[in-house]
């Protein structure tokens, strides 16, 4: 008698729609208590979202789930990069291997391309082959002595990252080719393609 009453207040349209909701109810239940494991995972049809209001619990389970994204695992990403750097390093007998962790660690200071210091040594010294002034990267024309391999890498990727107010105007907020360019592009027109290209060997 309830129900006739509560049906006699509705339209043909909204009785045919209740049906199908409790209908559809019924079965994403009866799928669930046949195999529980993936019932929910089954029935995310656009009727059966419908039903749940959004404080449903399984409702919030389904848009959680469909929402949920793996985090990105950077120490293993970083892990790659490096063997990436020293597999090419040693493969060529060059004296950069070794120094593949510092690379990606300057690289991150300001997200440069990883690869791009490194090219830019095997371009200036074939990585530290031939070079003057511990300045692998042929920096300041060469002329700008750096203690070790690691000193010339903090500076000179503090340079490309534009953090020396000196050069920042040339290399801070630049593409990668913009960086190349001012670095001796407008020497040598070739050079931001041949490290790119060496970039892309890496």
């Amino acid at each position: 008698m309830g129900i006739f009453l509560i049906c006699k207040d509705m339209t043909n349209k909204q009785i045919t729609q209740s049906l199908i909701s409790f209908i559809v109810v019924i079965v994403g239940m009866a799928t669930f208590a046949i195999n529980p494991g993936t019932a929910f995972a089954e029935t995310t049809s656009t009727e059966l979202m419908s039903v749940f209001k959004p404080t449903s619990h399984y409702a919030k389970q389904i848009v959680v789930g469909a929402a949920t994204v793996k985090p990105v695992d950077q120490e293993l990403i970083d892990g790659e990069r490096i063997q990436r750097l020293e597999n090419y390093f040693t493969r060529r007998d060059m004296p950069l291997a070794g120094h593949g962790a510092e690379f990606v660690e300057a690289a991150k200071k300001c997200k440069i391309d990883w690869r791009l210091l490194p090219a830019i040594g095997v371009r200036e010294s074939s990585g530290g082959k031939h070079l003057l002034n511990n300045n692998p990267f042929g920096w300041g024309s060469a002329k700008i002595k750096f203690a070790d391999f690691t000193d010339a890498i903090d500076g000179v990727s503090d340079n490309l990252c534009g953090f020396n107010p000196n050069t920042a105007r040339y290399y801070g907020d630049k593409t990668t080719f913009e960086r190349l360019w001012a670095y001796n592009g407008t020497v040598m027109p070739t050079y931001p393609k041949e490290v790119m290209d060496i970039m892309d060997m890496m």
